[in-house]
Order: structure tokens, then C-alpha cells, then sequence
């Protein structure tokens, strides 16, 4: 079982946006039983909060289900449970290395757009405070990293 970890600051817009667009995939893949998926925030702004309704909305437009999730605060265990955590942006990305200070677990930690094909930036906006708009832009950065993280853990892991 491969286990990923998406995250953002609250994990109410772009990390739940993440996850649901990452399980869809999956499940079109027939993976569901071989990948694991969560997200979580690395602020507790929102603990126990659902996905914001614009980021649920944009994401229903294209098939999508994030009404289950519910916000968490990522923990320093998280990098004992997942194989893979991935953060939206560079502060967040900071935010993580700080939680742990060994070496060997941030080799878990990644950039999530840096498995997208030929990105134009490497940091997921956060639409929090835009317009509708800026969840559209969120579910296509997430969409191409999706697919190239797919694609990663597929011939990685011989899925």
C-alpha cells in the first residue's frame, strides 16, 4: 500500500482539492486498494471543518466529491504513516521540514506541482481569499500534478 499526504495551510481549499482529484484518478485507474489518500493542513484554523463551498462546487463541475473530507492538522507522526508527503507551496513545504528534524523523513517531502509536466510555477495559489476563478486555476494545476504523480508512484512502485 503507497499512502500520500496532500497539504496546504488550513485544508479546506487546495489540499482537499488535491485529494479529491488525486482518489478520482485512482479509482479510474482501478488503484484504490494499492493507494491510500488523505490531506491534511498545517495550521488548525479549520480542524473538523469541510472543504470550502467553492472549492466543493469547482470540483463537482468535474465529477468530483470532496463533501466527505473533513479538515485535520498534520501531525509528526505523519511522516512515520505516509510515503509520500506532498506540500502545495514553499511556505507549507517550509512549515513541514520544521515539524520533523530528521533527514531521512523529509525524503517523504515534496513539492506537489514538480510532478506535473512542464509547470509553469511550482506553488499552488491559494483561491482562499479570490474569486470562483481561483479554484478553477487550483483544480487544473492539480488535475496535470495529479497525473504526473499517478504516473510517478505507477512505475516507482509497479502498479
Amino acid at each position: 500500500m503507497v499512502k500520500v499526504l496532500f497539504v496546504c495551510m488550513g485544508n479546506i481549499c487546495r489540499s482537499p482539492t488535491a485529494e479529491g482529484v488525486f482518489r478520482h484518478l485512482v479509482q479510474q485507474a482501478g488503484l484504490e486498494h494499492r493507494i491510500q489518500i488523505d490531506s491534511a493542513g498545517t495550521h488548525a484554523y479549520h480542524v473538523g471543518e469541510p472543504p470550502d463551498a467553492r472549492a466543493t462546487a469547482a470540483a463537482r463541475e468535474r465529477n468530483i466529491d470532496l463533501t466527505d473530507q473533513r479538515a485535520r492538522k498534520v501531525e509528526a507522526e505523519d511522516f512515520e504513516r505516509f510515503d509520500y508527503i506532498l506540500a502545495m507551496d514553499s511556505s507549507n513545504f517550509t512549515d513541514l521540514k520544521y515539524l520533523v528534524d530528521h533527514a531521512a523523513k523529509h525524503e517523504k517531502l515534496f513539492l506537489f506541482l514538480d510532478f506535473a509536466a512542464n509547470p509553469d510555477t511550482h506553488e499552488v495559489p491559494d483561491p482562499y481569499y479570490g474569486s470562483a476563478d481561483g479554484f478553477e486555476h487550483v483544480l487544473d494545476l492539480v488535475h496535470a500534478a495529479s497525473e504526473g504523480f499517478l504516473t510517478h508512484i505507477r512505475h516507482k512502485h509497479q502498479l
